[in-house]
C-alpha cells in the first residue's frame, strides 16, 4: 500500500504563497463557548474543558491545534455526557513548558490529568497526535476506556513509517523539518503549520480570520511556536526517535487485536487517512463503524462539526 502523510511536500511548500484564494468558511461558531478549568499536573498548569455529566467523552487534539478544535462538536455531546477536552502541555492555554522529550512528557502530563479527572468507562475522540496519545492511554489503562472514535489518526498500516523513502513526495519536507535551522525557519518564523496548513488545508475553503485569530492566540511569538516544530520532529521514521517508534508500534499491534467499539470519520482526500487508508482500516479493525463525510482535509472538525457531532451523539447512545 502506498503510504501517505499529512505533511506537505517541499514543492507544495514553495507554492504556499500562491495557494488558491478559497472562499472563507462561515465565521459562525468561531467563539470558544466554554470556560476552561486549570489543574496542576507534574508541576505545570494544564487547561481543559469539562462540561456536562454522565459517561466521560474525552476529546484529544493534535498539532497545531488545541481544545478549540472541538468547540462546535462538544455541544452535541455535553447534554447527555461529560465532555472533557484538554489542551496538551505547551499548547492552547496550558502552560508553555520547554520540553526535552516532547512525546514522552506530553503523554505523562495528559495521562496523569485524565487519571486525576477519574476518567472511567470513557469514550475517546481522537485526532492527529491526540490519536497516538489516546491509543497509548487506552492500551495502558484498558479499565478506563471502553470505546474510541477517531479521525485523521495515526493508525496501522501507516504508522510507524519504515524510512524517509517510504514517504514518497513528502520525503524532502520531513528532511527539511528535521534539519536544524530550516525547520525553525519554516515552522517558527514563517508559521507554516497555522497560517498555511491549517488555514488552507481544506478543499471546502480557507478558515475565517476569526477562527485563525483564536488558533494563533496561543502562539504570539516565534519562540512560542517551538512546540509546533517539536511535534513533527517526533514522527517515527526508520525507528527514530526510538521511544516514539516503540510506542507507535505497540499502539498499532494492540489496536489490531482490540474488539471494543470504534467509530471512524473520514473525508476525501483527507491526509493521514485518505480514502485508500480508510478502506484498509475497514478490513483491519474489528467492531468498526465508519462515516464518510465528503470532501475535506486534515481538520475535518472545521469542515463538518455538526455532521460529526450528530453522528457521534447517535453512536454514543448505542455503545
Amino acid at each position: 500500500m502506498k503510504r501517505r502523510s499529512f505533511l506537505t511536500s517541499a514543492a507544495a511548500l514553495a507554492a504556499a504563497a500562491s495557494l488558491p484564494a478559497f472562499p472563507a468558511l462561515a465565521a459562525t461558531g468561531a467563539e470558544m463557548p466554554y470556560t476552561k478549568k486549570v489543574k496542576t499536573i507534574l508541576g505545570h498548569k494544564m487547561a481543559y474543558v469539562d462540561e456536562g455529566q454522565g459517561r466521560p467523552v474525552v476529546f484529544l487534539h493534535g498539532n497545531p491545534t488545541s481544545s478549540y478544535l472541538w468547540r462546535n462538536i462538544i455541544p452535541h455531546v455535553s447534554k447527555t455526557h461529560r465532555a472533557v477536552a484538554p489542551d496538551l502541555i505547551g499548547m492552547g492555554d496550558s502552560e508553555k513548558v520547554a520540553l526535552t522529550d516532547t512525546y514522552a512528557e506530553s503523554a505523562a502530563h495528559l495521562h496523569q490529568l485524565l487519571d486525576e479527572l477519574d476518567i472511567r468507562d470513557a469514550v475517546l475522540v481522537i485526532h492527529d497526535w491526540g490519536a497516538a496519545l489516546g491509543w497509548h492511554y487506552a492500551r495502558t489503562r484498558p479499565d478506563r476506556i471502553s470505546a474510541i472514535c477517531f479521525m485523521e489518526a495515526m493508525a496501522p498500516p501507516f504508522m510507524p513509517i519504515p524510512s524517509y523513502e517510504a514517504l514518497g513526495p513528502f520525503e524532502d519536507f520531513l528532511r527539511t523539518i528535521n534539519t536544524p535551522g530550516a525547520g525553525e525557519q519554516l515552522i517558527m518564523e514563517e508559521n507554516y503549520f497555522l497560517d498555511n496548513f491549517l488555514k488552507h488545508g481544506s478543499p471546502k475553503g480557507a478558515l475565517s480570520e476569526a477562527v485563525m485569530t483564536e488558533y494563533n492566540r496561543y502562539y504570539p511569538t516565534s519562540a512560542d511556536r517551538k512546540i509546533l516544530l517539536d511535534w513533527p520532529r517526533e514522527i517515527p521514521i526508520g525507528g527514530a526517535p526510538a521511544d516514539v517508534a516503540a510506542v507507535v508500534q505497540a499502539n498499532s499491534e494492540w489496536l489490531l487485536g482490540t474488539t471494543f467499539p470504534k467509530l471512524m470519520f473520514h473525508v476525501d482526500p483527507g491526509a493521514i487517512i485518505p480514502m485508500q487508508m480508510s478502506e484498509a482500516l475497514k478490513g483491519l479493525l474489528t467492531n468498526l463503524e465508519t462515516v464518510y463525510l465528503g470532501a475535506g482535509g486534515h481538520f475535518l472538525q472545521e469542515d463538518y462539526p455538526n455532521e460529526i457531532g450528530t453522528a457521534l451523539a447517535e453512536w454514543l447512545q448505542r455503545v
